[in-house]
C-alpha cells in the first residue's frame, strides 16, 4: 500500500540561505518520489534573507509547503515535536538545513517502511565544502537485532536520514526538550516500545562537516547531557548496570579528550565510518 510522506525540516537563525536552498531541492524538486507535503519549523526569528528565502522555497515548490513559526527559539527537540504536530501524513521523513538527499533517498526508504517498518535510516557520507568531494561513510547497522543491541552503546540511526511512523514516535512522548541527545532518547523510547526498526547500509544523504564538528562533540557542557542521558536510559530499564557504567567512562570520557583524539575515537568507537 502506498503511503504519503511529510518531509519535516527545522530551520534556525544560524542556517544559510544558500545550504536550506540545496537541501530542500534535493529532498523535494529532486526525488524521485516526492513528499507530499514539507513541514519547514523555523526556530525563533531568522535574519531577512532567510526569510526571503523560506518565502520562495514555498511559493516554488512542486509540493505544498507549511511553516510552523515559533516565536522564540526553543531548540531542536520542541521545534521537531511542534512540526510532527503540522505533519498531515503518517510517515514522516526528516531532513537538516545544511544536507543533500540523494534523488532516490525516499523511493529506497517508503517501500521499507510500506513494509511494515516503524523507523528506516541509512548511512550517511560526509563532505566539507563540495557536495560532491565525499569524505567518510558513516556506517549504521543493518540488522535489526544488532540495530537494538547498538542502541546500548551509541545512536543506531543517522538523524538526518530517518523515516518514521508519526504515530509510534508522539506515542512515546516525541523527541522532548533534551538539548543535544534528543534523538538518541527518541530511538531509545521506540526501542522499548517494540518498534521495528531498519537500516540501509547506502548512504542516502550528504552530510554537511563544518569546521568544528569533533569540538563541538566535546566539552562540559556535552559531558552533562551525556551522563543525563545515561541515567536517564536507566531509568527507562533501557540499559544494565554495566552497560551505564561502561558507557559513563567510554562515552563520558571520550567528551573531555582533546579534539584529535576525540575524533579517532568517534570514528573507531562510537560512530564507525569507512572509505
Amino acid at each position: 500500500m502506498s503511503e504519503q510522506l511529510s518531509l519535516l525540516l527545522p530551520v534556525w537563525a544560524g542556517d544559510r540561505p544558500d545550504f536550506l536552498d540545496a537541501a530542500f531541492r534535493s529532498s523535494v524538486d529532486a526525488q524521485t518520489r516526492r513528499p507530499d507535503q514539507v513541514v519547514i519549523v523555523r526556530d525563533g526569528p531568522v535574519p531577512d534573507p532567510l526569510v526571503d528565502k523560506l518565502t520562495e522555497l514555498a511559493k516554488e515548490s512542486p509540493v505544498p509547503v507549511d511553516v510552523v513559526e515559533l516565536e522564540r527559539n526553543v531548540g531542536l527537540g520542541p521545534a521537531l515535536d511542534a512540526g510532527l504536530a503540522a505533519c498531515h501524513h503518517e510517515v514522516v521523513a526528516r531532513m537538516d538545513a545544511d544536507d543533500i538527499s540523494l534523488p532516490h533517498r525516499f523511493a529506497v526508504q517508503l517501500p521499507i517502511i510500506e513494509a511494515g517498518a516503524d523507523i528506516v535510516g541509512s548511512g550517511l557520507v560526509e563532505f566539507a565544502d563540495d557536495p560532491e568531494e565525499l569524505g567518510a561513510l558513516r556506517a549504521v547497522p543493518t540488522d535489526p537485532e544488532e540495530i537494538r543491541r547498538r542502541a546500548r552503546f551509541a545512536t543506531p540511526f543517522n538523524h538526518p536520514t530517518v523515516v518514521y511512523r508519526k504515530a509510534l514516535v508522539t506515542g512515546v512522548g516525541g523527541y522532548t526538550d533534551f538539548a543535544k541527545m534528543e534523538d538518541y532518547l527518541l530511538w531509545a523510547k521506540l526501542i522499548l516500545a517494540d518498534a521495528r526498526v531498519a537500516n540501509v547500509a547506502e548512504p542516502l544523504v550528504k552530510y554537511r562537516v563544518g569546521a568544528g564538528a569533533y569540538a563541538r562533540r566535546g566539552g562540559r557542557d556535552l559531558l552533562r547531557a551525556e551522563i543525563a542521558l545515561q541515567r536517564r536510559f536507566r531509568q527507562l530499564g533501557f540499559t544494565t548496570r554495566t552497560q551505564f557504567a561502561r558507557n559513563l567512562v567510554v562515552r563520558g570520557g571520550y567528551r573531555l579528550v582533546p579534539e584529535g583524539l576525540r575524533r579517532s575515537a568517534y570514528r573507531k568507537v562510537i560512530a564507525p565510518y569507512r572509505r
